[in-house]
């Protein structure tokens, strides 16, 4: 393999960084693989559920699909909890951050702000603030993480629900994260 000169990135040449360019061209190109593969690791992690976090995720997928939602929604809800094992205090925010160049906005706020929203069911059983997502009652996206969090995140913990296989989302999770990230600016229009 061939690598840069430099060893501070202030000494990189331009055939350095366009050689990178290419890498990270090339490294991107696998980044569905990765994420499948991360999901399907979230069989081995968190205990104390009838049913493991892989088939959490799956299952909040499948009824988003049942539901009728758009292929964006349904890769949200196979994701929203992709961050569990690797960052289990603010997991949110890393799915947020593995979806953001993919999806509109709202999608990506939901995303981010669901455990927050989540905790309305029962942060006061641990003597926590259940009503955090208050602050957020104004916001456009508000209505959307209240439905996302009722229908497809709290209600999927359910040992009996019919619930498709990774390999069925397989292909909506390659199309989504194969496809052009949206640029900064045209996300906000969406």
């Amino acid at each position: 393999m061939q690598t840069v000169s430099f060893t501070a990135m202030k000494q990189g040449t331009q055939a350095d960084y366009m050689l990178l360019d290419r890498y990270e061209q090339q490294h991107v190109t696998t980044l569905p693989d990765r994420i499948l593969d991360t999901l399907a690791r979230l069989g081995e992690g968190l205990g104390g559920y009838q049913i493991d976090r892989l088939q959490h995720s799956l299952q909040a997928a499948t009824r988003a699909e049942n539901d009728g939602a758009d292929e964006e929604w349904v890769v949200a809800a196979l994701i929203h909890d992709i961050g569990d094992d690797l960052a289990p205090m603010n997991h949110s925010a890393l799915a947020a951050a593995l979806i953001k160049p993919y999806v509109r906005e709202e999608v990506h706020w939901v995303v981010e702000h669901h455990g927050l929203f989540q905790m309305a069911y029962y942060a006061h059983h641990l003597g926590q603030n259940p009503n955090g997502r208050a602050h957020y009652k104004d916001h456009p996206f508000y209505k959307s993480c209240l439905k996302f969090c009722e229908r497809w995140d709290q209600a999927s913990f359910d040992p009996a629900y019919p619930t498709q296989s990774l390999e069925y989302f397989s292909p909506l999770v390659r199309r989504i994260f194969s496809r052009e990230p949206f640029p900064e600016s045209d996300r906000e229009a969406l």
